[in-house]
Protein backbone atom coordinates (compact mmCIF):
# COMPACT_ATOMS: atom_id res chain seq x y z
CA UNK A 1 0.00 0.00 0.00
CA UNK A 2 1.38 3.39 -0.98
CA UNK A 3 0.76 6.28 1.37
CA UNK A 4 -0.30 9.59 -0.09
CA UNK A 5 1.57 12.52 1.32
CA UNK A 6 -0.07 15.96 1.25
CA UNK A 7 2.35 18.82 1.07
CA UNK A 8 2.08 21.37 3.87
CA UNK A 9 -0.13 24.24 2.85
CA UNK A 10 -1.84 22.27 0.07
CA UNK A 11 -5.11 22.23 2.00
CA UNK A 12 -4.92 25.94 2.61
CA UNK A 13 -4.25 26.55 -1.08
CA UNK A 14 -7.29 24.51 -2.11
CA UNK A 15 -9.43 26.38 0.41
CA UNK A 16 -8.18 29.73 -0.85
CA UNK A 17 -8.91 28.73 -4.43
CA UNK A 18 -12.42 27.59 -3.47
CA UNK A 19 -13.20 30.84 -1.67
CA UNK A 20 -12.13 32.86 -4.70
CA UNK A 21 -14.47 30.75 -6.81
CA UNK A 22 -17.25 31.67 -4.36
CA UNK A 23 -16.35 35.33 -4.80
CA UNK A 24 -16.55 34.99 -8.57
CA UNK A 25 -19.96 33.35 -8.29
CA UNK A 26 -21.20 36.16 -6.03
CA UNK A 27 -20.01 38.77 -8.51
CA UNK A 28 -21.82 36.94 -11.29
CA UNK A 29 -25.05 36.86 -9.27
CA UNK A 30 -25.03 40.55 -8.39
CA UNK A 31 -23.29 42.52 -11.12
CA UNK A 32 -26.39 43.34 -13.20
CA UNK A 33 -28.33 44.94 -10.38
CA UNK A 34 -25.19 46.60 -9.04
CA UNK A 35 -24.43 48.22 -12.40
CA UNK A 36 -27.96 49.66 -12.55
CA UNK A 37 -27.72 51.08 -9.02
CA UNK A 38 -24.25 52.52 -9.64
CA UNK A 39 -25.35 54.13 -12.91
CA UNK A 40 -28.41 55.67 -11.26
CA UNK A 41 -26.30 57.05 -8.42
CA UNK A 42 -24.00 58.83 -10.86
CA UNK A 43 -26.70 59.96 -13.29
CA UNK A 44 -29.21 61.27 -10.75
CA UNK A 45 -26.51 63.19 -8.89
CA UNK A 46 -25.26 64.84 -12.06
CA UNK A 47 -28.78 65.63 -13.30
CA UNK A 48 -29.71 67.29 -9.99
CA UNK A 49 -26.66 69.58 -10.18
CA UNK A 50 -27.57 70.50 -13.75
CA UNK A 51 -31.18 71.14 -12.76
CA UNK A 52 -30.05 73.57 -10.07
CA UNK A 53 -27.93 75.56 -12.52
CA UNK A 54 -30.76 75.87 -15.01
CA UNK A 55 -33.62 76.45 -12.55
CA UNK A 56 -32.10 78.76 -9.95
CA UNK A 57 -31.33 81.76 -12.07
CA UNK A 58 -32.17 84.71 -9.79
CA UNK A 59 -32.10 85.77 -6.11
CA UNK A 60 -35.83 85.14 -5.90
CA UNK A 61 -35.22 81.51 -6.86
CA UNK A 62 -32.67 81.14 -4.09
CA UNK A 63 -35.04 82.79 -1.62
CA UNK A 64 -37.81 80.36 -2.56
CA UNK A 65 -35.48 77.44 -1.98
CA UNK A 66 -34.31 78.88 1.34
CA UNK A 67 -37.92 78.95 2.54
CA UNK A 68 -37.96 75.15 2.26
CA UNK A 69 -35.93 74.75 5.43
CA UNK A 70 -38.70 76.46 7.44
CA UNK A 71 -41.51 74.15 6.32
CA UNK A 72 -42.00 70.98 8.41
CA UNK A 73 -43.98 69.26 5.65
CA UNK A 74 -41.10 69.64 3.20
CA UNK A 75 -38.61 68.35 5.75
CA UNK A 76 -40.79 65.37 6.60
CA UNK A 77 -41.35 64.26 3.03
CA UNK A 78 -37.99 65.06 1.43
CA UNK A 79 -35.55 65.56 4.28
CA UNK A 80 -34.12 68.69 5.83
CA UNK A 81 -32.86 71.07 3.12
CA UNK A 82 -29.36 72.37 3.85
CA UNK A 83 -26.86 74.37 1.81
CA UNK A 84 -29.39 75.17 -0.91
CA UNK A 85 -27.21 78.10 -1.93
CA UNK A 86 -24.89 75.56 -3.57
CA UNK A 87 -25.62 73.26 -6.48
CA UNK A 88 -24.20 70.33 -4.52
CA UNK A 89 -26.39 71.02 -1.49
CA UNK A 90 -29.48 71.18 -3.69
CA UNK A 91 -28.51 67.92 -5.40
CA UNK A 92 -28.01 66.17 -2.06
CA UNK A 93 -31.41 67.32 -0.82
CA UNK A 94 -33.18 66.35 -4.03
CA UNK A 95 -31.60 62.93 -4.55
CA UNK A 96 -30.07 61.94 -1.20
CA UNK A 97 -33.10 60.23 0.33
CA UNK A 98 -34.08 58.52 -2.92
CA UNK A 99 -30.59 57.17 -3.56
CA UNK A 100 -30.04 56.02 0.02
CA UNK A 101 -33.34 54.10 0.01
CA UNK A 102 -32.61 52.68 -3.47
CA UNK A 103 -29.17 51.49 -2.41
CA UNK A 104 -30.47 50.11 0.88
CA UNK A 105 -33.35 48.19 -0.71
CA UNK A 106 -31.10 46.73 -3.39
CA UNK A 107 -28.47 45.75 -0.82
CA UNK A 108 -30.82 43.93 1.55
CA UNK A 109 -32.81 42.15 -1.17
CA UNK A 110 -29.63 41.09 -2.95
CA UNK A 111 -28.26 39.83 0.36
CA UNK A 112 -31.25 37.63 1.14
CA UNK A 113 -31.44 36.42 -2.47
CA UNK A 114 -27.83 35.25 -2.83
CA UNK A 115 -27.52 33.84 0.70
CA UNK A 116 -30.76 32.47 2.14
CA UNK A 117 -32.38 32.14 -1.30
CA UNK A 118 -29.52 30.11 -2.77
CA UNK A 119 -29.23 27.96 0.33
CA UNK A 120 -32.97 27.24 0.39
CA UNK A 121 -32.81 26.17 -3.25
CA UNK A 122 -30.16 23.57 -2.38
CA UNK A 123 -27.46 25.16 -4.49
CA UNK A 124 -25.13 25.43 -1.50
CA UNK A 125 -25.33 21.74 -0.55
CA UNK A 126 -22.41 20.49 -2.61
CA UNK A 127 -20.38 23.63 -1.92
CA UNK A 128 -20.75 23.29 1.85
CA UNK A 129 -19.99 19.57 1.67
CA UNK A 130 -16.45 20.50 0.63
CA UNK A 131 -13.69 22.49 2.25
CA UNK A 132 -15.47 25.85 2.46
CA UNK A 133 -17.39 26.40 5.74
CA UNK A 134 -20.64 28.35 5.93
CA UNK A 135 -19.02 31.31 7.65
CA UNK A 136 -16.46 31.80 4.90
CA UNK A 137 -19.12 31.59 2.18
CA UNK A 138 -21.23 34.19 3.99
CA UNK A 139 -18.15 36.38 4.48
CA UNK A 140 -17.42 36.41 0.75
CA UNK A 141 -21.02 37.25 -0.12
CA UNK A 142 -21.11 40.10 2.37
CA UNK A 143 -17.74 41.44 1.20
CA UNK A 144 -18.95 41.51 -2.40
CA UNK A 145 -22.10 43.43 -1.50
CA UNK A 146 -20.09 45.90 0.58
CA UNK A 147 -17.77 46.48 -2.36
CA UNK A 148 -20.71 47.19 -4.67
CA UNK A 149 -22.25 49.70 -2.27
CA UNK A 150 -18.92 51.47 -1.86
CA UNK A 151 -18.67 51.72 -5.64
CA UNK A 152 -22.15 53.24 -5.70
CA UNK A 153 -20.93 55.89 -3.27
CA UNK A 154 -17.95 56.57 -5.53
CA UNK A 155 -20.34 56.88 -8.48
CA UNK A 156 -22.45 59.48 -6.64
CA UNK A 157 -19.29 61.43 -5.79
CA UNK A 158 -18.14 61.27 -9.40
CA UNK A 159 -21.52 62.41 -10.72
CA UNK A 160 -21.61 65.43 -8.41
CA UNK A 161 -18.04 66.53 -9.10
CA UNK A 162 -18.28 65.92 -12.85
CA UNK A 163 -21.38 68.12 -13.02
CA UNK A 164 -19.57 70.97 -11.26
CA UNK A 165 -20.31 70.51 -7.53
CA UNK A 166 -17.45 70.94 -5.08
CA UNK A 167 -15.69 67.83 -3.85
CA UNK A 168 -15.75 68.32 -0.08
CA UNK A 169 -19.52 68.01 0.33
CA UNK A 170 -19.70 65.33 -2.35
CA UNK A 171 -17.36 63.16 -0.30
CA UNK A 172 -19.53 63.41 2.84
CA UNK A 173 -22.66 62.67 0.83
CA UNK A 174 -21.09 59.70 -0.96
CA UNK A 175 -19.83 58.25 2.33
CA UNK A 176 -23.30 58.51 3.86
CA UNK A 177 -24.91 56.78 0.86
CA UNK A 178 -22.37 53.98 0.86
CA UNK A 179 -22.70 53.37 4.60
CA UNK A 180 -26.52 53.19 4.33
CA UNK A 181 -26.03 50.49 1.71
CA UNK A 182 -23.47 48.64 3.82
CA UNK A 183 -25.78 48.67 6.84
CA UNK A 184 -28.74 47.33 4.88
CA UNK A 185 -26.70 44.61 3.16
CA UNK A 186 -25.33 43.55 6.56
CA UNK A 187 -28.84 43.43 8.01
CA UNK A 188 -29.99 41.33 5.04
CA UNK A 189 -27.15 38.86 5.57
CA UNK A 190 -27.89 38.76 9.30
CA UNK A 191 -31.60 38.02 8.89
CA UNK A 192 -30.64 35.32 6.38
CA UNK A 193 -28.76 33.56 9.19
CA UNK A 194 -31.53 34.05 11.72
CA UNK A 195 -34.51 32.90 9.66
CA UNK A 196 -34.79 29.64 7.76
CA UNK A 197 -36.92 31.05 4.91
CA UNK A 198 -36.02 33.74 2.42
CA UNK A 199 -39.43 35.44 2.73
CA UNK A 200 -39.03 35.79 6.49
CA UNK A 201 -35.46 37.06 6.13
CA UNK A 202 -36.46 39.65 3.53
CA UNK A 203 -39.50 40.71 5.53
CA UNK A 204 -37.49 41.26 8.70
CA UNK A 205 -34.81 43.24 6.85
CA UNK A 206 -37.41 45.41 5.10
CA UNK A 207 -39.08 46.05 8.46
CA UNK A 208 -35.78 47.34 9.87
CA UNK A 209 -35.40 49.57 6.82
CA UNK A 210 -38.98 50.87 7.12
CA UNK A 211 -38.66 51.70 10.79
CA UNK A 212 -35.40 53.50 10.12
CA UNK A 213 -36.94 55.60 7.37
CA UNK A 214 -39.95 56.44 9.55
CA UNK A 215 -37.67 57.59 12.39
CA UNK A 216 -35.80 59.85 10.00
CA UNK A 217 -39.00 61.40 8.66
CA UNK A 218 -40.27 62.12 12.18
CA UNK A 219 -36.91 63.53 13.24
CA UNK A 220 -36.73 65.75 10.14
CA UNK A 221 -40.26 67.09 10.53
CA UNK A 222 -40.49 67.66 14.30
CA UNK A 223 -37.70 69.76 15.79
CA UNK A 224 -38.28 68.41 19.31
CA UNK A 225 -37.71 64.85 18.06
CA UNK A 226 -34.71 65.45 15.84
CA UNK A 227 -32.65 63.25 18.17
CA UNK A 228 -34.43 60.26 16.62
CA UNK A 229 -32.18 60.61 13.60
CA UNK A 230 -29.32 59.17 15.66
CA UNK A 231 -31.20 55.85 15.75
CA UNK A 232 -31.38 55.29 11.99
CA UNK A 233 -28.66 55.04 9.33
CA UNK A 234 -30.57 57.43 7.07
CA UNK A 235 -30.72 59.99 9.86
CA UNK A 236 -27.01 59.72 10.67
CA UNK A 237 -26.14 60.16 7.00
CA UNK A 238 -28.28 63.32 6.94
CA UNK A 239 -26.66 64.62 10.16
CA UNK A 240 -23.35 64.78 8.28
CA UNK A 241 -24.90 67.83 6.53
CA UNK A 242 -22.96 67.70 3.23
CA UNK A 243 -22.00 71.17 1.97
CA UNK A 244 -22.97 72.62 5.36
CA UNK A 245 -20.12 71.66 7.65
CA UNK A 246 -19.48 68.11 6.44
CA UNK A 247 -19.59 66.66 9.94
CA UNK A 248 -17.67 63.41 10.09
CA UNK A 249 -18.85 62.46 13.58
CA UNK A 250 -22.23 61.01 12.53
CA UNK A 251 -20.55 59.12 9.68
CA UNK A 252 -18.03 57.64 12.10
CA UNK A 253 -20.89 56.49 14.34
CA UNK A 254 -22.72 55.07 11.32
CA UNK A 255 -19.59 53.20 10.27
CA UNK A 256 -19.33 51.66 13.73
CA UNK A 257 -23.03 50.74 13.66
CA UNK A 258 -22.54 48.98 10.29
CA UNK A 259 -20.01 46.67 11.93
CA UNK A 260 -22.56 45.32 14.42
CA UNK A 261 -24.92 43.45 12.05
CA UNK A 262 -21.96 42.31 9.95
CA UNK A 263 -20.18 40.76 12.93
CA UNK A 264 -23.45 39.29 14.21
CA UNK A 265 -24.14 37.75 10.79
CA UNK A 266 -20.73 36.06 10.63
CA UNK A 267 -21.07 34.80 14.20
CA UNK A 268 -24.54 33.41 13.48
CA UNK A 269 -23.32 31.70 10.29
CA UNK A 270 -21.01 29.51 12.35
CA UNK A 271 -23.69 28.49 14.84
CA UNK A 272 -26.51 27.25 12.65
CA UNK A 273 -27.25 24.15 10.58
CA UNK A 274 -27.09 24.12 6.80
CA UNK A 275 -30.48 25.14 5.36
CA UNK A 276 -31.49 26.19 8.86
CA UNK A 277 -31.56 29.41 10.85
CA UNK A 278 -30.86 30.42 14.41
CA UNK A 279 -34.62 30.54 14.97
CA UNK A 280 -36.02 27.04 14.48
CA UNK A 281 -38.88 26.52 12.08
CA UNK A 282 -42.26 25.88 13.72
CA UNK A 283 -42.87 22.17 14.20
CA UNK A 284 -45.67 20.06 15.50
CA UNK A 285 -48.45 22.33 14.32
CA UNK A 286 -51.51 21.11 12.48
CA UNK A 287 -51.33 21.26 8.67
CA UNK A 288 -52.64 24.51 7.20
CA UNK A 289 -54.38 23.54 3.99
CA UNK A 290 -56.34 26.73 3.40
CA UNK A 291 -56.05 27.99 -0.19
CA UNK A 292 -54.16 24.94 -1.42
CA UNK A 293 -56.87 23.50 -3.67
CA UNK A 294 -55.79 25.08 -6.97
CA UNK A 295 -53.04 27.19 -8.55
CA UNK A 296 -55.33 30.22 -8.30
CA UNK A 297 -55.95 29.70 -4.59
CA UNK A 298 -52.27 29.07 -3.91
CA UNK A 299 -51.30 32.26 -5.73
CA UNK A 300 -53.64 34.16 -3.40
CA UNK A 301 -52.18 32.39 -0.37
CA UNK A 302 -48.65 33.33 -1.38
CA UNK A 303 -49.77 36.91 -1.89
CA UNK A 304 -51.42 37.55 1.47
CA UNK A 305 -48.42 38.01 3.76
CA UNK A 306 -46.35 40.33 1.51
CA UNK A 307 -49.51 42.22 0.57
CA UNK A 308 -50.16 42.95 4.24
CA UNK A 309 -46.62 44.25 4.73
CA UNK A 310 -46.71 46.42 1.61
CA UNK A 311 -50.15 47.75 2.58
CA UNK A 312 -48.84 48.88 5.96
CA UNK A 313 -45.89 50.69 4.40
CA UNK A 314 -47.82 52.37 1.60
CA UNK A 315 -50.76 53.20 3.86
CA UNK A 316 -48.49 54.85 6.44
CA UNK A 317 -46.75 56.97 3.82
CA UNK A 318 -49.93 58.19 2.14
CA UNK A 319 -51.60 58.86 5.48
CA UNK A 320 -48.71 61.23 6.10
CA UNK A 321 -49.20 62.72 2.63
CA UNK A 322 -52.80 63.52 3.52
CA UNK A 323 -51.95 64.99 6.91
CA UNK A 324 -49.41 67.34 5.32
CA UNK A 325 -51.66 68.44 2.44
CA UNK A 326 -52.69 71.83 3.87
CA UNK A 327 -49.19 72.65 5.08
CA UNK A 328 -47.70 71.91 1.66
CA UNK A 329 -50.25 73.82 -0.36
CA UNK A 330 -50.04 76.83 1.98
CA UNK A 331 -46.28 76.87 1.61
CA UNK A 332 -46.49 76.78 -2.18
CA UNK A 333 -49.11 79.53 -2.19
CA UNK A 334 -46.71 81.72 -0.21
CA UNK A 335 -43.77 80.79 -2.46
CA UNK A 336 -45.12 80.75 -6.02
CA UNK A 337 -41.63 80.68 -7.48
CA UNK A 338 -40.95 77.33 -5.88
CA UNK A 339 -44.20 76.03 -7.34
CA UNK A 340 -42.89 77.11 -10.75
CA UNK A 341 -39.60 75.29 -10.14
CA UNK A 342 -41.51 72.16 -9.13
CA UNK A 343 -43.56 72.37 -12.32
CA UNK A 344 -40.37 72.53 -14.36
CA UNK A 345 -39.40 69.20 -12.77
CA UNK A 346 -42.69 67.57 -13.75
CA UNK A 347 -44.74 68.26 -10.60
CA UNK A 348 -47.32 70.81 -11.61
CA UNK A 349 -50.55 71.90 -9.93
CA UNK A 350 -49.18 71.66 -6.40
CA UNK A 351 -50.89 74.83 -5.20
CA UNK A 352 -54.21 73.01 -4.55
CA UNK A 353 -54.92 69.97 -2.40
CA UNK A 354 -56.20 68.06 -5.43
CA UNK A 355 -53.11 68.91 -7.49
CA UNK A 356 -50.79 68.09 -4.60
CA UNK A 357 -52.23 64.62 -4.00
CA UNK A 358 -52.41 63.99 -7.77
CA UNK A 359 -48.67 64.65 -8.11
CA UNK A 360 -47.83 62.32 -5.26
CA UNK A 361 -50.28 59.66 -6.42
CA UNK A 362 -48.21 59.47 -9.61
CA UNK A 363 -45.34 58.22 -7.45
CA UNK A 364 -47.58 55.38 -6.28
CA UNK A 365 -47.07 53.59 -9.60
CA UNK A 366 -43.42 52.94 -8.72
CA UNK A 367 -43.86 50.86 -5.52
CA UNK A 368 -47.00 49.12 -6.79
CA UNK A 369 -45.26 48.33 -10.08
CA UNK A 370 -42.33 46.95 -8.10
CA UNK A 371 -44.74 44.83 -6.03
CA UNK A 372 -46.28 43.06 -9.01
CA UNK A 373 -42.88 42.66 -10.63
CA UNK A 374 -41.50 40.99 -7.51
CA UNK A 375 -44.34 38.49 -7.68
CA UNK A 376 -43.44 37.48 -11.26
CA UNK A 377 -39.74 37.42 -10.42
CA UNK A 378 -40.63 35.08 -7.56
CA UNK A 379 -42.36 32.76 -10.03
CA UNK A 380 -39.18 32.70 -12.14
CA UNK A 381 -37.17 31.92 -8.99
CA UNK A 382 -39.54 29.08 -8.10
CA UNK A 383 -38.99 27.63 -11.55
CA UNK A 384 -35.20 27.78 -11.46
CA UNK A 385 -35.27 26.37 -7.91
CA UNK A 386 -37.34 23.42 -9.20
CA UNK A 387 -40.24 24.13 -6.86
CA UNK A 388 -42.61 24.08 -9.85
CA UNK A 389 -41.36 20.83 -11.37
CA UNK A 390 -43.79 18.46 -9.64
CA UNK A 391 -46.68 20.86 -10.07
CA UNK A 392 -46.13 21.25 -13.80
CA UNK A 393 -45.71 17.49 -14.17
CA UNK A 394 -49.43 17.28 -13.34
CA UNK A 395 -52.19 17.99 -15.87
CA UNK A 396 -51.83 21.71 -15.13
CA UNK A 397 -50.65 23.98 -17.91
CA UNK A 398 -48.00 26.64 -17.40
CA UNK A 399 -50.44 29.21 -18.77
CA UNK A 400 -52.80 28.42 -15.91
CA UNK A 401 -50.03 28.87 -13.35
CA UNK A 402 -48.93 32.17 -14.90
CA UNK A 403 -52.51 33.40 -15.21
CA UNK A 404 -53.10 32.64 -11.53
CA UNK A 405 -50.02 34.62 -10.51
CA UNK A 406 -50.84 37.55 -12.81
CA UNK A 407 -54.45 37.68 -11.62
CA UNK A 408 -53.45 37.56 -7.96
CA UNK A 409 -50.80 40.25 -8.52
CA UNK A 410 -53.30 42.48 -10.31
CA UNK A 411 -55.71 42.04 -7.41
CA UNK A 412 -52.92 42.93 -5.01
CA UNK A 413 -52.23 46.09 -7.02
CA UNK A 414 -55.88 47.11 -6.71
CA UNK A 415 -55.72 46.54 -2.95
CA UNK A 416 -52.53 48.60 -2.57
CA UNK A 417 -53.87 51.54 -4.58
CA UNK A 418 -57.12 51.41 -2.64
CA UNK A 419 -55.19 51.46 0.64
CA UNK A 420 -53.24 54.50 -0.59
CA UNK A 421 -56.43 56.31 -1.56
CA UNK A 422 -58.16 55.54 1.73
CA UNK A 423 -55.09 56.55 3.75
CA UNK A 424 -54.75 59.86 1.89
CA UNK A 425 -58.44 60.61 2.37
CA UNK A 426 -58.20 59.77 6.08
CA UNK A 427 -55.19 62.08 6.44
CA UNK A 428 -56.93 64.98 4.76
CA UNK A 429 -60.06 64.39 6.85
CA UNK A 430 -58.09 64.84 10.08
CA UNK A 431 -57.00 68.33 9.02
CA UNK A 432 -60.17 69.34 7.18
CA UNK A 433 -58.51 69.57 3.76
CA UNK A 434 -61.77 68.84 1.95
CA UNK A 435 -60.64 65.98 -0.30
CA UNK A 436 -63.52 63.67 -1.16
CA UNK A 437 -63.28 59.92 -0.72
CA UNK A 438 -64.10 59.18 -4.36
CA UNK A 439 -61.57 61.78 -5.51
CA UNK A 440 -58.86 60.17 -3.39
CA UNK A 441 -59.68 56.69 -4.68
CA UNK A 442 -59.82 57.90 -8.29
CA UNK A 443 -56.39 59.49 -7.95
CA UNK A 444 -54.91 56.28 -6.54
CA UNK A 445 -56.58 54.00 -9.10
CA UNK A 446 -55.41 56.30 -11.89
CA UNK A 447 -51.93 54.68 -11.81
CA UNK A 448 -53.22 51.14 -12.42
CA UNK A 449 -52.62 51.30 -16.22
CA UNK A 450 -48.90 51.81 -15.54
CA UNK A 451 -48.99 48.84 -13.16
CA UNK A 452 -50.58 46.71 -15.87
CA UNK A 453 -47.72 47.71 -18.17
CA UNK A 454 -45.34 46.40 -15.50
CA UNK A 455 -47.26 43.12 -15.37
CA UNK A 456 -47.09 42.82 -19.14
CA UNK A 457 -43.36 43.58 -19.23
CA UNK A 458 -42.72 41.06 -16.47
CA UNK A 459 -44.71 38.38 -18.31
CA UNK A 460 -42.74 39.01 -21.51
CA UNK A 461 -39.47 38.74 -19.62
CA UNK A 462 -40.66 35.56 -17.88
CA UNK A 463 -41.18 33.99 -21.30
CA UNK A 464 -37.80 34.82 -22.84
CA UNK A 465 -35.41 36.20 -20.21
CA UNK A 466 -36.76 34.92 -16.87
CA UNK A 467 -33.65 35.88 -14.92
CA UNK A 468 -34.29 39.52 -15.86
CA UNK A 469 -38.02 39.47 -15.06
CA UNK A 470 -37.57 41.70 -12.03
CA UNK A 471 -35.60 44.34 -13.89
CA UNK A 472 -37.67 44.36 -17.08
CA UNK A 473 -40.95 44.47 -15.17
CA UNK A 474 -39.90 47.64 -13.33
CA UNK A 475 -39.00 49.54 -16.50
CA UNK A 476 -42.46 51.06 -17.23
CA UNK A 477 -42.85 52.39 -13.66
CA UNK A 478 -39.37 53.21 -12.33
CA UNK A 479 -37.77 53.84 -15.72
CA UNK A 480 -40.77 55.74 -17.03
CA UNK A 481 -40.87 57.98 -13.97
CA UNK A 482 -37.17 58.82 -14.20
CA UNK A 483 -37.48 59.52 -17.92
CA UNK A 484 -40.42 61.84 -17.30
CA UNK A 485 -38.55 63.80 -14.60
CA UNK A 486 -35.35 64.07 -16.63
CA UNK A 487 -37.19 65.15 -19.77
CA UNK A 488 -39.02 67.92 -17.90
CA UNK A 489 -35.98 69.04 -15.91
CA UNK A 490 -33.59 69.18 -18.85
CA UNK A 491 -35.96 70.38 -21.54
CA UNK A 492 -35.52 67.33 -23.76
CA UNK A 493 -37.54 67.10 -27.01
CA UNK A 494 -41.24 66.52 -26.45
CA UNK A 495 -41.25 63.13 -28.15
CA UNK A 496 -38.67 61.80 -25.68
CA UNK A 497 -40.90 62.61 -22.72
CA UNK A 498 -43.90 61.09 -24.50
CA UNK A 499 -42.21 57.69 -24.35
CA UNK A 500 -42.87 57.62 -20.60
CA UNK A 501 -46.27 56.27 -19.50
CA UNK A 502 -46.41 59.06 -16.91
CA UNK A 503 -46.66 61.64 -19.68
CA UNK A 504 -50.09 60.20 -20.52
CA UNK A 505 -51.48 60.03 -16.98
CA UNK A 506 -54.01 62.74 -16.14
CA UNK A 507 -53.48 64.60 -12.85
CA UNK A 508 -56.41 62.95 -11.09
CA UNK A 509 -58.19 64.20 -8.94
CA UNK A 510 -57.07 67.65 -10.04
CA UNK A 511 -58.17 66.83 -13.60
CA UNK A 512 -60.58 64.36 -15.22
CA UNK A 513 -59.40 60.83 -15.92
CA UNK A 514 -57.72 60.41 -19.31
CA UNK A 515 -59.78 57.44 -20.32
CA UNK A 516 -58.33 56.99 -23.81
CA UNK A 517 -54.71 56.91 -22.60
CA UNK A 518 -55.66 54.67 -19.66
CA UNK A 519 -57.43 52.18 -21.91
CA UNK A 520 -54.57 52.17 -24.42
CA UNK A 521 -51.94 51.49 -21.74
CA UNK A 522 -54.14 48.79 -20.22
CA UNK A 523 -54.64 47.19 -23.63
CA UNK A 524 -50.89 47.18 -24.30
CA UNK A 525 -50.27 45.63 -20.89
CA UNK A 526 -52.88 42.91 -21.44
CA UNK A 527 -51.50 42.18 -24.92
CA UNK A 528 -48.01 41.83 -23.47
CA UNK A 529 -49.37 39.41 -20.85
CA UNK A 530 -50.98 37.28 -23.56
CA UNK A 531 -47.81 37.20 -25.67
CA UNK A 532 -45.79 36.41 -22.57
CA UNK A 533 -48.14 33.55 -21.66
CA UNK A 534 -47.75 32.05 -25.15
CA UNK A 535 -43.97 32.26 -24.95
CA UNK A 536 -43.95 30.85 -21.41
CA UNK A 537 -46.00 27.86 -22.54
CA UNK A 538 -43.69 27.08 -25.45
CA UNK A 539 -40.24 27.43 -23.89
CA UNK A 540 -38.41 24.81 -21.86
CA UNK A 541 -38.50 24.83 -18.08
CA UNK A 542 -35.62 26.49 -16.18
CA UNK A 543 -34.46 28.42 -19.26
Amino acid sequence: MTATVTAPGAGRGALSSATWVVTGLTLRQTWRGAVVVIALAALMSAVAVGAYRTAVASPSDAAALAALAENPAIRTLFGEPVALHEAGGFAVWRTGTVLSVLLAVWGLLAATRITRGEEDAGRWDVLLAGRVPVRKVVTRHLATLVAWTLLAGVAAFTGLVAAGATAHGAMAHAAGLALCGVFSASVGVLTSQVFAARSAASGAAVAVLGVGMLLKMVGDGIAALEWLRWFTPFGMAALARPYDGDHMGPLAVLGAVCVLPAVAALAAAGRRDVRGGLLPSPSGRAPRTVLLGSPQAFAVRRLLRPLAAWSIGIGTYFLLIGVLAVSMTAFLAENPRFAELAEQSGFGGLASVEGYVAALFALLAVPVGAFVTVRLAGLAQDETSRRLTLLLAQPISRVRVLAAEVTASAGGAVVLTTVAGLATWAGTMTIGAGLGLLDALAGAWNVLPVVFLCLGSGALALAWVPRAAGFVGCVPAAGGFLLNVFADSWGWPTWVGQVSPFAHLAAVPGAPVGWFAAMMMTAVGVLAMVVGAVGYQQRDLRL
